[in-house]
């Protein structure tokens, strides 16, 4: 099982962790909402959960939990600029289908 982050993913988590001064890494996980059922979360770890999966990429820490890890195997985190938009990005290879404006999916 794994999930990695691109070098341009990396790389803009490296900074928002330097400006932010403090941190792990992040911790990527899901949960139920949206119109097709998950979405996805994302949030810096200051303090490691004993249950947490733990992946690095370019030097950057990722933790999955347990119960997010079975949706999220395989994910690939991508930087993205469209545009004056720019954020983060799953490449999830579990996905079946997702809403219409994209903010939830189903496996």
């Amino acid at each position: 099982m794994s999930i990695s982050l691109t070098s341009e993913a990396a790389e803009h988590v490296s900074r928002q962790l330097a400006s932010r001064g403090k941190g792990e890494g992040i911790r990527i996980g899901v949960k139920t909402s949206g119109c097709s059922g998950l979405a996805y979360v994302l949030e810096f770890v200051d303090q490691v959960e004993p249950e947490d999966a733990f992946f690095e990429s370019d030097g950057v820490k990722v933790f999955v939990d347990a119960k997010s890890l079975v949706y999220l195997d395989g994910t690939i985190v991508d930087f993205a600029r469209e545009g004056l938009n720019e954020g983060l990005e799953f490449r999830n290879p579990n996905v079946a289908g997702e809403c219409g404006c994209g903010e939830s999916f189903t496996v």
